[in-house]
Protein backbone atom coordinates (compact mmCIF):
# COMPACT_ATOMS: atom_id res chain seq x y z
CA UNK A 1 0.00 0.00 0.00
CA UNK A 2 1.55 3.58 -0.79
CA UNK A 3 1.06 5.88 1.83
CA UNK A 4 3.09 8.77 0.66
CA UNK A 5 4.02 10.45 -3.22
CA UNK A 6 7.37 9.15 -2.66
CA UNK A 7 6.65 5.63 -2.79
CA UNK A 8 5.30 6.39 -6.46
CA UNK A 9 8.90 6.55 -7.22
CA UNK A 10 9.67 3.03 -6.17
CA UNK A 11 6.71 1.48 -8.75
CA UNK A 12 7.80 -1.23 -10.63
CA UNK A 13 5.50 -1.59 -14.10
CA UNK A 14 5.38 -4.22 -16.60
CA UNK A 15 6.18 -1.56 -19.21
CA UNK A 16 6.22 2.58 -19.04
CA UNK A 17 3.07 3.94 -19.70
CA UNK A 18 2.58 6.15 -23.07
CA UNK A 19 1.91 9.39 -21.77
CA UNK A 20 0.64 11.91 -24.74
CA UNK A 21 1.45 15.85 -23.47
CA UNK A 22 -1.18 18.18 -25.10
CA UNK A 23 0.60 21.38 -26.16
CA UNK A 24 3.95 20.15 -24.29
CA UNK A 25 5.74 23.52 -24.79
CA UNK A 26 5.79 24.49 -21.05
CA UNK A 27 9.16 24.39 -19.12
CA UNK A 28 7.41 22.71 -15.77
CA UNK A 29 5.52 20.35 -18.13
CA UNK A 30 8.62 18.94 -19.67
CA UNK A 31 10.41 18.93 -16.28
CA UNK A 32 7.87 16.78 -14.55
CA UNK A 33 7.79 14.59 -17.82
CA UNK A 34 11.64 14.29 -17.83
CA UNK A 35 11.55 13.38 -14.32
CA UNK A 36 8.82 10.81 -14.71
CA UNK A 37 10.82 9.29 -17.78
CA UNK A 38 14.10 8.69 -16.43
CA UNK A 39 12.38 7.19 -13.48
CA UNK A 40 10.82 4.46 -16.01
CA UNK A 41 7.73 4.74 -15.90
CA UNK A 42 6.72 6.96 -18.47
CA UNK A 43 7.27 7.25 -22.63
CA UNK A 44 6.06 10.61 -23.82
CA UNK A 45 4.42 11.44 -26.75
CA UNK A 46 4.94 15.36 -27.32
CA UNK A 47 2.23 17.32 -28.82
CA UNK A 48 2.40 21.58 -29.80
CA UNK A 49 4.98 23.88 -31.23
CA UNK A 50 7.76 21.82 -32.30
CA UNK A 51 10.55 24.57 -32.13
CA UNK A 52 9.76 25.63 -28.90
CA UNK A 53 9.56 21.96 -27.50
CA UNK A 54 13.24 21.16 -28.58
CA UNK A 55 14.54 24.55 -27.64
CA UNK A 56 13.30 22.94 -24.12
CA UNK A 57 14.36 19.58 -24.46
CA UNK A 58 17.58 20.93 -25.51
CA UNK A 59 20.03 17.69 -26.40
CA UNK A 60 17.83 15.00 -25.47
CA UNK A 61 16.71 13.83 -29.04
CA UNK A 62 15.07 10.45 -28.14
CA UNK A 63 11.41 11.58 -27.46
CA UNK A 64 8.62 11.72 -30.10
CA UNK A 65 7.64 15.14 -30.78
CA UNK A 66 4.18 15.79 -33.10
CA UNK A 67 4.66 19.48 -34.49
CA UNK A 68 1.15 20.86 -34.29
CA UNK A 69 -0.37 25.02 -34.84
CA UNK A 70 -2.70 25.18 -32.13
CA UNK A 71 -3.46 24.36 -28.83
CA UNK A 72 -6.76 22.95 -30.14
CA UNK A 73 -4.68 20.80 -32.69
CA UNK A 74 -2.20 19.39 -30.01
CA UNK A 75 -5.64 18.61 -27.81
CA UNK A 76 -6.92 16.59 -30.63
CA UNK A 77 -4.16 14.38 -31.86
CA UNK A 78 -3.52 13.75 -28.29
CA UNK A 79 -6.73 12.31 -27.40
CA UNK A 80 -6.78 10.66 -30.96
CA UNK A 81 -3.51 9.12 -29.96
CA UNK A 82 -5.68 8.04 -26.63
CA UNK A 83 -8.45 6.76 -28.90
CA UNK A 84 -6.41 4.91 -31.17
CA UNK A 85 -4.30 2.84 -28.00
CA UNK A 86 -1.20 4.51 -28.51
CA UNK A 87 -1.68 6.00 -25.52
CA UNK A 88 -2.26 4.96 -21.81
CA UNK A 89 -2.81 8.42 -20.22
CA UNK A 90 -2.84 12.41 -21.56
CA UNK A 91 -1.36 15.03 -19.97
CA UNK A 92 -2.27 19.24 -20.07
CA UNK A 93 0.53 21.04 -21.18
CA UNK A 94 0.55 24.67 -21.85
CA UNK A 95 -3.70 25.35 -23.09
CA UNK A 96 -7.07 25.81 -21.35
CA UNK A 97 -8.82 23.01 -19.49
CA UNK A 98 -11.78 23.50 -21.27
CA UNK A 99 -10.10 22.72 -24.78
CA UNK A 100 -8.72 19.63 -23.90
CA UNK A 101 -11.95 18.42 -21.89
CA UNK A 102 -13.55 19.16 -25.48
CA UNK A 103 -11.81 17.08 -27.41
CA UNK A 104 -12.01 14.16 -24.48
CA UNK A 105 -15.66 14.41 -25.30
CA UNK A 106 -15.36 14.63 -28.42
CA UNK A 107 -17.97 12.25 -30.30
CA UNK A 108 -15.36 11.50 -32.85
CA UNK A 109 -13.38 9.62 -29.90
CA UNK A 110 -14.78 7.08 -27.64
CA UNK A 111 -13.31 7.92 -24.52
CA UNK A 112 -16.17 8.62 -21.85
CA UNK A 113 -17.33 5.69 -20.30
CA UNK A 114 -18.65 7.10 -17.18
CA UNK A 115 -21.65 9.28 -17.02
CA UNK A 116 -19.88 11.31 -15.24
CA UNK A 117 -16.32 12.59 -15.31
CA UNK A 118 -14.56 13.45 -12.47
CA UNK A 119 -11.52 14.86 -10.65
CA UNK A 120 -10.14 12.89 -8.39
CA UNK A 121 -7.55 14.68 -5.81
CA UNK A 122 -5.26 13.43 -3.69
CA UNK A 123 -2.86 15.02 -0.57
CA UNK A 124 0.02 13.91 1.27
CA UNK A 125 -0.50 15.94 4.39
CA UNK A 126 2.39 15.24 6.80
CA UNK A 127 0.00 15.52 10.00
CA UNK A 128 -2.52 12.54 8.34
CA UNK A 129 -1.37 8.77 8.51
CA UNK A 130 -1.83 8.06 4.80
CA UNK A 131 -2.57 9.52 1.33
CA UNK A 132 -6.11 10.83 1.05
CA UNK A 133 -8.35 10.57 -1.84
CA UNK A 134 -10.76 13.97 -1.90
CA UNK A 135 -13.42 14.61 -5.06
CA UNK A 136 -15.45 16.46 -6.26
CA UNK A 137 -13.67 19.92 -6.14
CA UNK A 138 -12.83 20.58 -9.69
CA UNK A 139 -15.83 19.31 -11.84
CA UNK A 140 -18.87 18.33 -10.63
CA UNK A 141 -20.17 21.78 -9.19
CA UNK A 142 -23.40 20.67 -7.27
CA UNK A 143 -23.68 16.65 -7.06
CA UNK A 144 -26.74 14.92 -7.33
CA UNK A 145 -27.15 11.29 -5.00
CA UNK A 146 -26.29 10.01 -8.69
CA UNK A 147 -23.53 11.59 -9.46
CA UNK A 148 -22.47 11.05 -5.96
CA UNK A 149 -22.41 7.34 -6.96
CA UNK A 150 -20.59 7.89 -9.48
CA UNK A 151 -17.75 10.22 -7.93
CA UNK A 152 -17.47 6.83 -5.19
CA UNK A 153 -17.41 4.70 -8.46
CA UNK A 154 -14.61 6.56 -10.21
CA UNK A 155 -12.44 7.52 -6.88
CA UNK A 156 -12.33 4.12 -5.56
CA UNK A 157 -10.75 2.00 -8.75
CA UNK A 158 -8.00 4.98 -7.82
CA UNK A 159 -7.54 3.73 -4.11
CA UNK A 160 -6.94 0.50 -5.54
CA UNK A 161 -4.48 1.07 -7.70
CA UNK A 162 -2.60 3.14 -4.81
CA UNK A 163 -2.79 -0.84 -2.99
CA UNK A 164 -5.63 0.22 -0.93
CA UNK A 165 -7.72 -2.89 -1.16
CA UNK A 166 -11.03 -1.96 0.59
CA UNK A 167 -10.88 2.44 0.90
CA UNK A 168 -13.21 3.56 3.22
CA UNK A 169 -14.85 6.11 2.28
CA UNK A 170 -16.80 9.16 3.65
CA UNK A 171 -19.59 11.62 2.16
CA UNK A 172 -18.52 13.85 4.89
CA UNK A 173 -21.33 16.91 5.57
CA UNK A 174 -21.42 19.22 8.21
CA UNK A 175 -23.29 17.28 10.55
CA UNK A 176 -22.82 13.16 11.25
CA UNK A 177 -26.60 13.11 12.06
CA UNK A 178 -29.04 12.65 9.66
CA UNK A 179 -31.16 15.93 9.41
CA UNK A 180 -34.42 16.12 6.86
CA UNK A 181 -33.52 20.19 6.26
CA UNK A 182 -29.91 19.17 5.13
CA UNK A 183 -29.61 17.09 1.73
CA UNK A 184 -26.21 16.64 1.96
CA UNK A 185 -26.51 14.24 4.94
CA UNK A 186 -29.53 12.45 3.21
CA UNK A 187 -27.39 11.31 0.26
CA UNK A 188 -24.43 9.97 2.42
CA UNK A 189 -27.22 7.78 4.52
CA UNK A 190 -28.34 6.51 0.87
CA UNK A 191 -24.46 5.95 -0.24
CA UNK A 192 -23.76 3.78 3.18
CA UNK A 193 -27.09 1.58 2.41
CA UNK A 194 -26.51 1.41 -0.88
CA UNK A 195 -23.04 0.27 0.08
CA UNK A 196 -24.46 -2.52 2.42
CA UNK A 197 -26.89 -3.62 -0.18
CA UNK A 198 -24.30 -3.98 -2.81
CA UNK A 199 -25.04 -1.91 -5.15
CA UNK A 200 -21.94 0.47 -4.83
CA UNK A 201 -18.74 -2.25 -4.40
CA UNK A 202 -15.41 -2.38 -3.69
CA UNK A 203 -15.04 0.18 -0.55
CA UNK A 204 -17.30 0.47 2.85
CA UNK A 205 -18.94 3.69 3.01
CA UNK A 206 -20.18 5.14 6.30
CA UNK A 207 -21.90 8.64 6.36
CA UNK A 208 -22.58 10.90 6.98
CA UNK A 209 -19.62 12.06 8.96
CA UNK A 210 -18.33 15.46 9.59
CA UNK A 211 -15.00 15.99 8.31
CA UNK A 212 -13.41 15.46 11.69
CA UNK A 213 -14.86 12.54 12.71
CA UNK A 214 -14.21 11.04 9.43
CA UNK A 215 -10.16 11.87 9.94
CA UNK A 216 -9.76 12.08 13.69
CA UNK A 217 -10.40 8.79 15.91
CA UNK A 218 -10.01 11.03 18.66
CA UNK A 219 -12.35 13.62 17.88
CA UNK A 220 -15.22 10.75 17.01
CA UNK A 221 -14.29 9.29 20.47
CA UNK A 222 -15.21 12.67 21.94
CA UNK A 223 -18.92 12.30 20.41
CA UNK A 224 -19.33 8.68 20.76
CA UNK A 225 -18.90 7.94 16.94
CA UNK A 226 -17.84 4.66 16.04
CA UNK A 227 -17.65 2.41 12.91
CA UNK A 228 -14.81 0.97 10.23
CA UNK A 229 -14.49 4.73 8.86
CA UNK A 230 -14.12 6.53 11.56
CA UNK A 231 -10.69 8.52 11.68
CA UNK A 232 -9.71 6.09 9.39
CA UNK A 233 -11.22 7.66 5.77
CA UNK A 234 -9.10 6.88 2.43
CA UNK A 235 -11.33 8.79 0.19
CA UNK A 236 -13.93 12.02 0.60
CA UNK A 237 -16.89 12.98 -1.05
CA UNK A 238 -17.18 16.85 -0.87
CA UNK A 239 -21.06 17.90 -1.00
CA UNK A 240 -20.12 20.36 -3.69
CA UNK A 241 -17.07 21.82 -5.55
CA UNK A 242 -17.15 24.83 -3.32
CA UNK A 243 -16.13 22.48 -0.21
CA UNK A 244 -13.53 20.89 -2.18
CA UNK A 245 -12.05 23.47 -3.49
CA UNK A 246 -11.46 25.14 -0.55
CA UNK A 247 -10.35 22.06 1.59
CA UNK A 248 -7.67 21.93 -1.40
CA UNK A 249 -6.24 25.02 -1.31
CA UNK A 250 -6.62 24.76 2.74
CA UNK A 251 -4.90 21.58 2.32
CA UNK A 252 -2.37 22.85 0.55
CA UNK A 253 -1.36 26.27 2.05
CA UNK A 254 -1.83 25.75 5.24
CA UNK A 255 -1.08 21.99 5.86
CA UNK A 256 1.82 21.69 3.61
CA UNK A 257 0.10 19.31 1.78
CA UNK A 258 1.35 18.11 -1.49
CA UNK A 259 -1.41 17.26 -4.21
CA UNK A 260 -1.77 15.33 -7.57
CA UNK A 261 -5.04 15.54 -9.56
CA UNK A 262 -6.46 12.97 -12.21
CA UNK A 263 -9.77 13.12 -14.26
CA UNK A 264 -11.60 9.65 -14.53
CA UNK A 265 -15.05 8.58 -15.80
CA UNK A 266 -12.96 8.27 -19.45
CA UNK A 267 -11.47 5.39 -20.91
CA UNK A 268 -7.27 6.52 -19.75
CA UNK A 269 -6.29 9.17 -17.19
CA UNK A 270 -6.54 12.46 -17.75
CA UNK A 271 -4.07 14.81 -15.75
CA UNK A 272 -4.71 18.70 -15.39
CA UNK A 273 -1.29 20.41 -13.62
CA UNK A 274 -2.12 23.77 -12.74
CA UNK A 275 0.08 26.37 -13.56
CA UNK A 276 0.57 27.32 -9.94
CA UNK A 277 1.29 23.89 -8.55
CA UNK A 278 4.80 22.82 -7.82
CA UNK A 279 7.00 20.54 -9.97
CA UNK A 280 6.88 17.60 -7.44
CA UNK A 281 2.97 18.01 -8.08
CA UNK A 282 2.85 17.71 -11.95
CA UNK A 283 5.57 14.71 -11.38
CA UNK A 284 3.32 13.17 -8.85
CA UNK A 285 0.17 13.55 -11.01
CA UNK A 286 1.92 11.82 -13.71
CA UNK A 287 2.97 8.87 -11.62
CA UNK A 288 -0.41 8.10 -10.27
CA UNK A 289 -1.60 8.17 -14.07
CA UNK A 290 0.80 5.82 -15.53
CA UNK A 291 -0.43 3.73 -11.91
CA UNK A 292 -4.29 4.09 -12.66
CA UNK A 293 -3.45 3.52 -16.50
CA UNK A 294 -1.95 0.08 -15.83
CA UNK A 295 -4.36 -3.03 -16.76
Amino acid sequence: MITRFEQMKDVKLARPAVLAVAAAEDEPVIEAVLQAKKLGLVTPILFGDEAKIRALLGDIQDIEIVGTASPEESAHLACKAANQGRADMILKGLLETKTLLKEVLNKEFDLKCSPVLSHVMIYDIPLYHKLLLTTDGGMVSYPTLEQKVELVKNAVPVAHKLGIVNPKVAPVCAVEKVNEKMPCTLDARELEEMNKRGEITGCVIQGPLAMDNAISKEAAKHKGITGEVVGDADIIIMPNIEAGNIMGKTLSFFANATNAGIIMGAKIPVLLVSRADRAEAKLYSILLGALVSQQ
